[in-house]
Formats: structure tokens, sequence, C-alpha cells
């Protein structure tokens, strides 16, 4: 029995100056913890296949499939404003591309698969924790609607890895549109390499945006678009109160899709200057400050276009500049849009804004719970006498007795009845997310006891956000003071 991937490898076509060919080292014996059936078919792939021993060798990087063109990309980065001219893949491999059933060209991708020419010494490994986190995070953003990579399996490699201590060793199998980066053109920016930049601008318009190829000039309609995707995109991750945790520019994505999660988290009290990461300890990357350092990385990307807008330095900067300016207009349609729907207002009107902002800044005064407070909003739209399981989470309930009497007079302004309004409101507002002390809990329980039944209930629960599930009504809850988790970690 052999496992087949349709591969077509359109990066690894590109000149050699944008990767290096490596392969994944072997491991001893690697042992499949997890598939994402639906997610496999999807791509093309036979599940069964790749839940056998050979099938589980593959997704360890202990062997290499027909087809496969196994490459480590070349990219740099601002991290944390300071720009490194070179990155890379120091523990990921490409291992090549596949056409899905939507006819979508996908990556397949080996992360923690050893050591690259950018590794720069590190073992090129991955903890068991962190990639259950990352399994766990990134399909329930899927489940929640937001772009974003996918997991296709997680394998252990039957090896520690050291860290500050030996751990469990594992390899993630990461899906993606691509993996190219703000910071894969500034590699070649920063080389003052003009014709890799156009290069690899006109893959990623073939890839991501082809109808800018027939635009007048495709390359602003290149950075429009991903300014577009970006400005939505951040403004989908503050609705569900997500914070990425390390938004270097080669952590922002050229597609549109969230990707590499390490030190993120769902907020549980609202707290707009929340942050999680062990790393940011200045608060740049902060909740609120999502917005603002997304158009700071789009502002890198716009630099490095520049040479490919047109041979005038100023010109090109003041067009830059202009379609920069789209940034805050797109955000706030996405946000504001989502808002409204949070609070299920159905059309738009002066002052629902200034009633959305004011629930958040009660929120925040009064720390209640982000989800739990719009998803019981949910429920206190289709009957008054639940506004008690609202106000019960805030510090000050009168504060939000004062604003429900707004918001009651605000919906009572629209046709729509309160079933519709419920039906709405609970399609946007989850009520389960991956809270961080149920995560917590399920690395701790692979890792510790080598126990996954924990690992795999949670996905059961975070695959259906949007549904009551009163049997796992638990899940729902936020932590007990003692459970609270109060920092994340890279894990790298």
């Amino acid at each position: 029995m052999t496992v087949h991937f349709p591969f077509e490898n359109t990066y690894a076509a590109l000149p050699a100056s944008f990767f290096a060919r490596v392969a994944p080292t072997p491991v001893v014996s690697p042992r499949l913890i997890k598939l994402n059936r639906p997610l496999a078919i999807q791509l093309g792939l036979d599940p069964d296949r790749l839940s056998s021993p050979e099938g589980a060798e593959i997704l360890a990087g202990k062997r290499i499939p027909d087809g496969a063109d196994p490459i480590a990309m070349a990219y740099a980065g601002h991290q944390f404003g300071h720009f490194v001219p070179q990155l890379g893949d120091g523990r990921a491999i490409l291992l090549g591309e596949v056409i899905d059933a939507d006819g979508s060209r996908r990556d397949i991708q080996l992360k923690g698969s050893g050591p690259t020419p950018f590794s720069r010494r590190g073992d090129g490994r991955a903890a068991l924790g962190p990639v259950l986190r990352e399994y766990i995070v990134s399909e329930a953003m899927a489940a929640l609607g937001i772009p974003t990579t996918r997991s296709l399996a997680a394998v252990m490699t039957g090896e520690s890895v050291l860290r500050e201590a030996p751990l469990p060793g594992a390899v993630l199998t990461r899906i993606a549109s691509s993996h190219i980066r703000v910071g894969t053109f500034q590699y070649f920016a920063a080389r003052g390499d003009t014709e890799g930049v156009r290069r690899l601008a006109d893959h990623v318009i073939g890839r991501h945006y082809p109808q800018a190829a027939n635009a007048d000039r495709p390359y602003h309609a290149l950075l429009e678009g991903v300014i577009a995707r970006q400005a939505d995109l951040i403004a989908r991750w503050l609705l569900v109160g997500f914070i990425h945790g390390v938004m270097n520019t080669d952590n922002t994505s050229i597609s549109g899709e969230t990707i590499d999660y390490g030190p993120c988290a769902f907020m549980d009290q609202y707290d707009p200057a929340k942050v999680f990461s062990s790393i940011d300890e200045q608060g740049r990357y902060a909740y609120a400050n999502q917005p603002r350092i997304a158009l700071w990385n789009l502002t890198r990307l716009a630099e490095c276009l520049l040479p490919l807008f047109c041979d005038e330095q100023d010109k090109a900067i003041e067009e830059a500049q202009s379609l920069l300016g789209n940034f805050a207009e797109s955000f706030n349609a996405s946000y504001q849009a989502g808002l409204r729907t949070k609070l299920g207002l159905f059309t738009t009107r002066d002052g629902d804004v200034a009633l959305a902002q004011d629930l958040l800044e009660a929120m925040a005064k009064s720390r209640a719970d982000f989800t739990l407070t719009f998803r019981r909003l949910s429920d206190a739209a289709l009957d008054q006498a639940r506004d008690r399981s609202v106000r019960q989470l805030f510090a000050d309930p009168a504060v939000y007795d004062e604003w429900s009497v707004r918001w009651r007079q605000r919906i009572g302004e629209e046709p729509q009845g309160p079933v519709v309004r419920q039906t709405a409101m609970k399609s946007v507002n989850p009520a389960f997310i991956p809270r961080n002390h149920r995560v917590e809990a399920v690395i701790e329980a692979a890792v510790n006891r080598d126990d996954f039944a924990p690992f795999e209930e949670l996905l059961t629960v975070l695959s259906r956000p949007y549904e009551d599930q009163p049997a796992y009504a638990g899940y729902a809850d936020p932590p007990e003071p003692h459970q609270r988790v109060l920092q994340t970690f890279c894990g790298t």
C-alpha cells in the first residue's frame, strides 16, 4: 500500500536563491497522534493510507513521498521591530504543493522535521506541546471561519528534544495556501535584488491575486489586495478576542491567512492591553495594537515593492502611501460590521459604533469575559429575562443594566424578531474557544501522561464552536482563578 501525493511544485521551480533544497531528518519511531481525515480528503489524499505505518513515516519526515521536492524557504523579517536580513525555515520543510478539491493550490509542510541551512544553531525540531497547541488553535480558527493555515497531522517522533528539559518530540504537518510572507519580500529587497522581488511578486499574483495580473498597474493591485485581506483578517481576530502574540513581518502571510501559532491566546476577561506572550515585554503585539502593527508590517511590504511601482522614488512612495491609506477604512468597515452583527443589528445607523464601544469599555472596567458576554447576549436578545446571566459577568452589573436599555431600544427599531436575531447572533458569537487553561491541560496530559483523550475531546468541542453542545457545556466556562494562564510561550 503506497501513499500517493499528487504534487505540483511551483515554488521549487523558482530560482535557487528562493530556498535551500534539504530533506527532512529521519526520526527513530514515528507514531501518528492525530490525522485530520476531512482535510486529507479535501487535499485529495487517502486518509486510510496516511494512517498506515508508511503514512506516519511520511508525516514524520522519515520517508519522502514520490513527487516531493523538499525545500526550506528563505525569508527575512522584522522581529519586534528589529530587522534580521536572513531568517528562513529553520525547522520546517515544504514537501510540495497539491491542488485540493476546490481547485486551490495548497502547501504541505512538515514543521519540526529537522535542521536546515536557516536553523541558526537550532536543532530544527519541535516539542509535542507546541505541536498540539498549533493543531488545536489553527483548527479552532478554521471552525470559527477565520482564514488560517490548517493542521493535517501530528506525529510523535520517538525522540526527545532538549529545551529547559527533555521533552517528547513531534512533527506537525501544516497546510497553507502558501508560506510566502512579508519577510519573503524583505529577503530580496534587503539584498537589492529587484529582480528577485519582481519574480516573487509575479509568483504571488499568479497564485493568490490573479485579478491583479490584468490591472493597469499589477504591483499596485497586488499591494492593494494584500492590504485588504490583512485588514479583514485582523478585524476577524479582534471579533473573537484572539491575540497572535508575535506579529513579526516573517509571521505575516501574503495570502491573508493566520500563520505561525506560537504564544497565541484567546482572551478570557476583556482587556484591550492584554498580552500573553512571554517575549512581548513591551506589549508591542497586545490585543488592541494588532491593527496598528498590521499596517506597520504592510508598510514594510510596500517598501519592498517601491522599485516595481516606478523609477521615481518619491512618486513611488506617494503611490504606496495612498494605497496604505486604505487600510484603516478597510479594517474599520470589517470590524464595525462584525460588531454590529455580534450585537444583533441588521442595519447601519449613527450611534451603532458608539453603542458597541461603550459595551466594550464597560466589559473592560468590569472584567467581563469577552466570549461569554457576547454569547449570553445572544440569548438575552431572545428573552429579556436572560439579561441576568449577562449582568452576572460584570463586576459592576449596573454598567450592563445602563447599557442594555440603550441596546434594547436600538434592536427594537428593526423589524427582525427575537428568534431571527438570536440565531444570527449565535452564528457569530461562539460558545467555545480554545481557552488557554484547556489547551494547557491537554498539553499536560499528553506530555506527562501520554494521554491524548483530552486532546481529542477538545478538538471535538472546538469543531462546532457556534453550537451549544450541552454535553460539553463546561468547556464554555472561563478559568477559575487558580486555572488562569498568564503567559504563553513560543516553544521554539
